[in-house]
C-alpha cells in the first residue's frame, strides 16, 4: 500500500503562564511527531487524555498552525496556500467526539450533510440533494427522506453521530480523521458505529486516523497503532504486535488499565505498572520516567524510537519480558 499521509517532525508548543506567576513554562503538545498513514489503512493514535492526539488532528487541517514540521498529502507538502488548504480540507474530514457539540442544533440535518458540498461547490442542486439522500442511506439513517427533515435535537446520541459521519462522507474524502468517535455513545451503540465505519472504509478504501484512549476499540477497528505521551510516539508498529508484545512501559501500563469481562475480576486487585506521581512534566531525559516503575539513570537522556521487529519500535531503553 502507498502512503496518502505523511507526518514528519511535527511540533506544536504553547506558552503555558499562571496569572500572578512571574515565570512562564513551554507546554509541548506535540514534540517532534512523524508516522504515516497508507492508503486504504487504518492509523491509531492512542493515549491519555492531554497527550496531543487531538492536537495533531487540528495540526493536519490547518485548523491550527504547527511550530515546525511537515504535512504531506499525496506526495504533495500542504501548505497555507489557498489551493493546498481546500485540498486538505476536502479530501481529508472529520469526526468529532461530541454529537452534540459538533453540528449546528438551528440547521436541519438535510442542511448539515449538504454544507460541504455547498462550501466546495460541488455539483448543482439536484445532485447535492440527491448525494444528501445517498450518504444517509450509507449511514443508515433510515427512511432518510424523512430524517433530512429533523432537526439534532430530534434525533439520539447514535443518530446525530451518524449525521456527523454522512456529512464526513459527503465529499467522498480519502482520509477521516476520527477523534474519541465512540466515546460519548452508549455501550449498546459503540459497536453498531464500529462496525458502521468498518464496513464502508472497506467499500469506499478510505483511509483513517483513529484517534482513541480505548486500546479494546482500538484493537478492532485499526491495523496500525501509534502510542502518544505527553506529545512523543513512544510505541509504533502493528496493532496485534504492539498490544500482544508491549515494548514500552507506557503502553503496557495503558493495556493494563483495560477492564475484562470477567465476573471473577472483581475480586481481583488489578496491577497497573506505573507509579503515581504529582510530577509528570520534565523538560529533560523520558517524559515518562518520573510516573515509570523501570526507570534507570540513563532515562535522564531522551531516548529515540528504535526498531524491535519488523515495523514495531519503541523509545525505551528498558527490554520488556
Amino acid at each position: 500500500m502507498t502512503e496518502i499521509l505523511k507526518i514528519q517532525y511535527l511540533k506544536k508548543y504553547y506558552i503555558k503562564k499562571k496569572i500572578f506567576a512571574s515565570k512562564s513554562s513551554i507546554v509541548k503538545a506535540v514534540d517532534d511527531v512523524s508516522f504515516s498513514i497508507k492508503k486504504g489503512e487504518v492509523f491509531v493514535l492512542a493515549g491519555e487524555s492531554g497527550s496531543g492526539k487531538s492536537t495533531i488532528a487540528k495540526l493536519i487541517l490547518k485548523s491550527i498552525k504547527a511550530d515546525s514540521g511537515k504535512i504531506i498529502f499525496e506526495e504533495q507538502e500542504i501548505d497555507n496556500q489557498k489551493k493546498n488548504l481546500e485540498k486538505i480540507r476536502m479530501n481529508c474530514q472529520m469526526i468529532h467526539q461530541d454529537p452534540y457539540d459538533s453540528i449546528n442544533p438551528r440547521m436541519r440535518v438535510k442542511d448539515i450533510v449538504l454544507e460541504p458540498l455547498e462550501i466546495h461547490n460541488i455539483g448543482n442542486k439536484e445532485e447535492r440533494d440527491r448525494r444528501v439522500i445517498e450518504v444517509l442511506h450509507e449511514v443508515k439513517l433510515e427512511p432518510a427522506e424523512e430524517i433530512i427533515k429533523k432537526y439534532p435535537h430530534m434525533l439520539s446520541g447514535g443518530q446525530r453521530q451518524r449525521v456527523v459521519l454522512a456529512r464526513a462522507l459527503a465529499l467522498k474524502p480519502k482520509i477521516i480523521l476520527a477523534d474519541e468517535p465512540v466515546s460519548m455513545l452508549d455501550v449498546s451503540i459503540r459497536a453498531e458505529m464500529l462496525e458502521l465505519m468498518k464496513e464502508l472504509q472497506k467499500k469506499y478504501n478510505i483511509s483513517f486516523l483513529y484517534i482513541t484512549h480505548d486500546l479494546a476499540t482500538a484493537k478492532y477497528f485499526g491495523q496500525r497503532i501509534g502510542i502518544l505521551y505527553l506529545g512523543k510516539i513512544v510505541e509504533i508498529g502493528q496493532i496485534d504486535e504492539v498490544l500482544d508484545n508491549p515494548k514500552h512501559p507506557y503502553t503496557q501500563a495503558l493495556i493494563d488499565a483495560i477492564s475484562e469481562p470477567n465476573p471473577e475480576n472483581l475480586k481481583k486487585e488489578r496491577m497497573i505498572r506505573i507509579k503515581e506521581t504529582t510530577v509528570i512534566e520534565n523538560l529533560d531525559g523520558c517524559k515518562f520516567k518520573n510516573r515509570c516503575p523501570y526507570a534507570i539513570e540513563k532515562c535522564n537522556i531522551e531516548p529515540k524510537l528504535e526498531k524491535i521487529t519488523n515495523e514495531h519500535y519503541t523509545a525505551c531503553y528498558i527490554e520488556l519480558d
